[in-house]
């Protein structure tokens, strides 16, 4: 037996009661958190409670799959992650193999920024389009497609969510005023009006946690803001009904003349 699970947003404490008796079922608990990282909590108050060796697994380990479907072959396994445990391709990939082996699964959910963040910001997620990651740049690495992916979205009247590279191995994460210098730098190279310095966009960091930072404005007016620690997101609208509008004025604390065109 092969379980995904997903341990929620923040903390150890996210995880479902459905996800943590499972976990005290197994016999080995191998886990990954270089897609994403539970910032809150100590997530050895969660090792502490289980019997299972729990094996932190990198992404090498994780995109070889055959460490963790051999012993799911003889063993009940668990496969656990920060967020929902199939999000991220390479841990859907894991399934589609071990379906294809003949390994018996089970998926247990959990919350995910993909659910968070249109609830956080107060924008319709049925309206959301394409989401895309602002990577760190690096010498001759700087690509455009976060600003195409904004660009086709927008082009279409969607949202987008944008999410930010992450080296959890380093600790290193992307912050929110990063993404917007990263986007500022690619619209002044393609000057396509795609993301100028009066872009109304969200920016979300912490989710899951007991106070969450949401905070819209413009990207000139968001440059220096200080969102806090990591985890950060970046939304950045399509068009908008009024409710949204009314949303975002009232959670993301827009100012009112910067929306007046929606309400």
């Amino acid at each position: 037996m092969l379980y995904f699970i997903g341990l929620g947003l923040f903390s150890e404490d996210d995880i479902s009661l459905k996800g943590f008796n499972a976990l005290r079922d197994v016999d080995v608990v191998y886990a990954e958190f270089y897609t994403a990282k539970l910032m809150g909590g100590n997530i050895d108050n969660l090792i502490d409670k289980i019997d299972a060796p729990f094996i932190r697994l990198k992404r090498e380990d994780v995109e070889d799959s055959n460490i963790i479907l051999d012993d799911a072959m003889v063993k009940d396994v668990a496969f656990v992650t920060a967020g929902d445990p199939l999000m991220a391709t390479t841990h859907t990939e894991l399934y589609v193999e071990a379906c294809r082996k003949g390994i018996e699964t089970k998926i247990i959910h959990a919350s995910s920024i993909f659910s968070a963040a249109p609830g956080l910001s107060g924008l319709q997620a049925y309206k959301f389009g394409k989401t895309t990651t602002v990577p760190f740049p690096d010498d001759n690495f700087f690509p455009h497609s976060p600003y195409d992916v904004i660009k086709s979205n927008m082009d279409m009247g969607l949202h987008t969510l944008v999410l930010l590279d992450i080296q959890a191995h380093i600790d290193r994460y992307m912050t929110i005023n990063q993404a917007l210098d990263y986007l500022s730098k690619v619209e002044n190279q393609r000057g396509e009006s795609v993301f100028p310095s009066d872009k109304i966009v969200v920016g979300i960091a912490q989710a899951g946690s007991d106070k969450p930072v949401v905070k819209g404005g413009r990207v000139s007016d968001l440059l220096d803001y200080d969102f806090g620690s990591p985890l950060h997101c970046l939304i950045v609208p399509g068009d908008l009904h009024f409710i949204e509008a009314e949303a975002l004025i009232a959670l993301a604390d827009i100012s009112e003349n910067l929306l007046e065109n929606y309400l």
